[in-house]
């Protein structure tokens, strides 16, 4: 066992070579145990970096480990589920689940993948190419959880979902983290719905790690503060700012104490966040080693 679920060290991913890159020069650290969002805009890297994490891409620089070695090495002990849920379309349900459980021995929960299957009111004889998108996902879930992963990689798992059944498949996910310690990392750009779910953030903005660390130390580590239009904001850190009237609103990393004449509004949410640092790219990005740094 390995307290890091995923690391990255200078990773990047090109494709072509006269392509872009959809990642460049990606750090970060991703404890094991946790429940990790990546968000950013469409076309930031999310898929690019799950995919990688998953062993389906080879990086064109730099290093990604999984579970303490490589994405091939660790391909047993992780469940991945791409925004296009490929299922064999001509294979009933039943057949599916049958499929997963023969190309995972010793590891299958059969229980857990017709619980799941069941509860989203699938007939078992119903060919995969006759459900709608939203039960495609269902079944997609079902064989990754019922795998067992120590680590799940969810591609935008929820997007084609409504928000009953998201709601319900976001419950069989925290309660697969709590019972069995699974490591979730699930990209999305719908922030506001993986608040509440999620405990680590990742935030990409092109191709580029902008944030990444515990949510509650990220959020601490922000404020909202308005002003007289006049003032000054150093030496603190500005995310972004924007003066109306006589009155300067900010969103900074506090360098220290701030003025008492400053009023700070209340906590951030994490939606406010990551728009703040997606509206100005050239903002400092801010990582764990940065957090220790400025907590000591």
């Amino acid at each position: 066992m390995t307290d890091t679920a995923m690391a990255a060290t200078a990773l990047g991913k090109r494709f072509g070579r006269r392509g872009g890159w959809a990642l460049k020069s990606c750090t970060f650290r991703l404890p094991a145990g946790r429940v990790c969002a990546v968000v950013g805009p469409n076309g930031a890297g999310k898929s690019t970096l799950l995919a990688l994490a998953a062993g389906l891409l080879v990086p064109s620089e730099g290093t990604v480990t999984v579970l303490g070695t490589t994405p091939g090495e660790a391909r047993a002990r992780v469940g991945f589920v791409g925004q296009d849920k490929p299922l064999y379309p001509q294979l009933s349900v039943a057949e599916t689940l049958r499929m997963g459980a023969d190309l995972n021995p010793g590891r299958w929960d059969a229980a857990a993948a017709e619980r799941i299957v069941a509860d989203g009111e699938l007939n078992p004889t119903s060919r995969i190419r006759s459900l709608s998108g939203g039960q495609r996902t269902r079944v997609a879930l079902a064989l990754a959880l019922a795998k067992r992963p120590e680590l799940l990689l969810l591609d935008e798992p929820m997007a084609d979902l409504d928000p009953l059944a998201r709601h319900e498949l976001m419950g069989v996910l925290m309660v697969r983290a709590a019972e069995h310690g699974t490591t979730i990392v699930m990209s999305s750009h719908v922030v506001a719905e993986l608040e509440d779910s999620c405990d680590h953030l990742l935030l990409i903005g092109g191709g580029r790690v902008r944030l990444a660390g515990e949510i509650d130390e990220l959020l601490a580590a922000h404020a909202r503060v308005s002003a007289p239009a006049e003032t000054g904001l150093a030496p603190h850190t500005v995310v972004e700012s924007r003066t109306t009237g006589r009155q300067l609103t900010a969103l900074i990393r506090p360098a220290g104490p701030v003025p008492e004449d400053w009023r700070v509004d209340g906590r951030l949410s994490l939606e406010e966040l990551v728009l703040a640092h997606l509206r100005n790219p050239e903002a400092p990005a801010l990582t764990p080693a940065e957090l220790e740094e400025k907590a000591a």
